[in-house]
């Protein structure tokens, strides 16, 4: 089969559009929320929320009138999602017997920067008599024994049991207080349809798919990896090779090739279309926003968002960025917690946002533009507009400009949303 070669231009609205950025938000409510979520394939959860936690604004930026208790109520009341992983992501409830083997795998490999790969059994089966004696229980509800040596997963030996479980796929995560995970039985969270395990070869051809679905389109050279951490083990170059011929050969993928690129990718050919529409020059039909398009609205991207994170942002958009939460004050380039702005198809700017939750105030604590961005008043105008989305959903009622540079722009738009009236 033919390569398939595309511009740079088509590649970037590709990505964006296949994760429901661009070009404008096509999902309202929580039903819409929930499509949504399914289309990204997978969203990574964050426990910081400086002014709303970074799955939280990555669902604000495709969902038209996105309400922070929904992702909890379609995860945790109507049971679609379940959140899984040592990097932590939520994933459709449908996908639950396919993990099955990346839990499998867990099990016997067992935990890898612990001072023990497997908890007692005695700990374990304690732990797992006490949630079905008293229901669902969260870290704090142990008293457990103080561990030796530090662990990212807790300070005590039955928070570290707790995960293993997690894990493994016997306990699943039912609730969460804030942020704090409640754990429950995993036959009396997981929906009875998806009390099962695929065949271990049906796993792995579910997630070699996977792979290429969730990044769009997939460098062929780190497939591989992906697929690695999918399954939880070691594929090697020539198992890699292998598995993506037999993709081509079965109609399932294609290879691609981006003008200006070098790297060679891989698409799922039921997502052919869209790369064929785009590179005549038209937008999909299933992607028309249901509001303001990224021309009219600007969206703020969150930090952890898969098209921009990783330095993705660099390679599709020739945007520098780098999440500096990690970093000492004194070494951050911008700030705390910046977010890159998405205006049309391109990322044009960035700010650092911070919500002073007893004044109900977005403070933007700085502000840069890059050196080829607009700077004509529909680009102020849709920034005015995004900002003012972005306050009504995070409950503030007041925005400080002070920081945002140049003057002529801060006064644009303090004049559209100096004081906001939430709806």
């Amino acid at each position: 089969m033919e390569t398939i070669t595309i511009s740079k231009t088509t590649y970037r609205r590709f990505l964006l559009g296949q994760q429901g950025l661009w070009p404008g938000r096509r999902f309202t409510g929580l039903d819409g929320m929930t499509a949504a979520l399914r289309q990204m394939q997978a969203l990574q959860l964050d426990p910081l929320n400086i002014t709303a936690r970074s799955q939280e604004i990555a669902l604000h930026g495709r969902v038209l009138d996105y309400r922070l208790e929904h992702l909890y109520q379609a995860a945790y009341e109507q049971r679609g999602f379940f959140d899984y992983g040592g990097c932590l992501f939520m994933y459709p409830m449908s996908e639950f017997p396919y993990w099955r083997l990346h839990m499998k795998h867990r099990q016997e490999q067992g935990l890898r920067w612990e001072s023990y790969k497997h908890p007692p059994d005695e700990l374990l089966k304690f732990i797992l008599e006490e949630i079905r004696a008293r229901g669902p229980l969260g870290n704090r509800d142990f008293q457990g024994k103080a561990i030796a040596q530090w662990s990212y997963r807790g300070r005590k030996d039955t928070s570290i049991a707790l995960f293993y479980l997690w894990l493994i796929g016997e306990v699943m995560i039912t609730n969460r207080k804030g942020f704090d995970r409640i754990y429950d039985l995993r036959e009396r969270v997981l929906p009875y349809e998806f009390e099962h395990t695929a065949p271990e070869s049906e796993a792995e051809d579910f997630f070699g798919r996977k792979s290429i679905a969730f990044l769009g389109l997939a460098r062929e050279n780190t497939w591989r990896t992906s697929l690695a951490d999918y399954i939880h083990r070691e594929v090697t170059r020539e198992e890699a090779k292998v598995r993506v011929e037999e993709l081509i050969e079965q109609g399932i993928a294609s290879r691609v090739r981006v003008e200006g690129l070098k790297d060679g990718y891989l698409v799922l050919n039921s997502d052919q279309p869209h790369l064929s529409e785009l590179e005549a020059g038209r937008v999909p039909k299933s992607w028309k926003p249901l509001g303001p398009s990224t021309e009219q609205e600007v969206t703020l991207l969150a930090p952890l968002e898969i098209v921009s994170a990783r330095g993705r942002a660099k390679k599709v958009f020739d945007f520098e960025y780098l999440w500096e939460v990690y970093k000492p004050a004194h070494q951050r380039r911008w700030g705390y917690y910046t977010l890159p702005i998405l205006y049309g198809d391109d990322l044009v700017a960035r700010l650092d946002p911070k919500l002073d939750r007893k004044s109900n105030t977005l403070h933007i604590l700085g502000f840069w533009l890059e050196d080829d961005a607009p700077k004509d008043e529909a680009f102020a105008n849709a920034l005015a507009n995004g900002l003012k989305r972005f306050s009504n959903m995070i409950g503030a009622t007041k925005v400080d400009l002070s920081a945002i540079q140049p003057v002529k722009l801060r006064s644009h738009l303090k004049k559209k949303i100096s004081v906001l009236c939430r709806r």
